[in-house]
């Protein structure tokens, strides 16, 4: 078993998609997520990693959806169903309580607040790659929403790019337990480095 530490100087904490919409009792994703997220303590985890990672100083970036605004996608030739579905819901809408970050992951002074992704990958369209490389990070640790989409899509453009990519297993959650299970069992072993729980992870912290 691998024991890589995880130095803050050469860490990034990637946070993806801590909207209200995902995270919160009254969001409009929660009921989908629930029985998972809960299954596996989620919030609790994420609470957890994000208290360990500023105790330490490693550096936090947040890694957004596109939050929705009217006529989005309308026009569009290619469209995804995943992207019709958030329009339909008007998933994270831009001004709103729902397309806010939950209150328990608010940015710091000092986070990095990545450009919105309008699809999975937290690298496509966005300057992530460019601000890990200007903060020096060789490492990424992924947690956030959801396992199957955003989180892994990010982690496997993350390795092509040539970073050492981590998934926490448990500070993460996807609408099934399959969907759950392909994103960390049968997927995540193809590009991640490593695949750790929270105790784990928050464990190799540190220098």
């Amino acid at each position: 078993m691998s024991n890589t530490r995880y130095e803050p100087t050469r860490t990034g904490l990637l946070l993806v998609d801590p909207y209200n919409d995902f995270l919160a009792p009254e969001g409009k994703l929660w009921p989908y997520a629930k029985e998972v997220a809960e299954s596996v303590n989620m919030l609790a985890h994420l609470r957890s990693i994000m208290d360990a990672v500023r105790e330490v100083g490693t550096q936090v970036f947040f890694v957004p959806h596109h939050r929705w605004e009217p006529d989005d996608y309308e026009k569009w030739r290619h469209a995804n169903p995943s992207q019709l579905a958030a329009a339909r819901r008007q998933s994270f809408a831009k001004d709103s309580w729902g397309g806010t970050f939950h209150d328990d992951f608010q940015p710091q002074s000092g986070d990095v607040i990545i450009k919105e992704h309008w699809a999975q990958s937290g690298f496509a369209n966005t300057d992530l790659d460019h601000q890990l490389k200007e903060h020096g990070i060789e490492k990424i640790v992924l947690i956030g929403m959801l396992a199957n989409t955003c989180i892994e899509s990010t982690g496997r453009y993350g390795m092509e790019l040539g970073y050492h990519v981590t998934l926490v297993k448990d500070a993460t959650a996807a609408f099934s337990q399959e969907a759950m299970h392909a994103a960390h069992h049968v997927n995540g072993p193809t590009f991640a480095h490593e695949i750790l729980n929270t105790s784990e992870f928050v464990n190799r912290l540190g220098s």
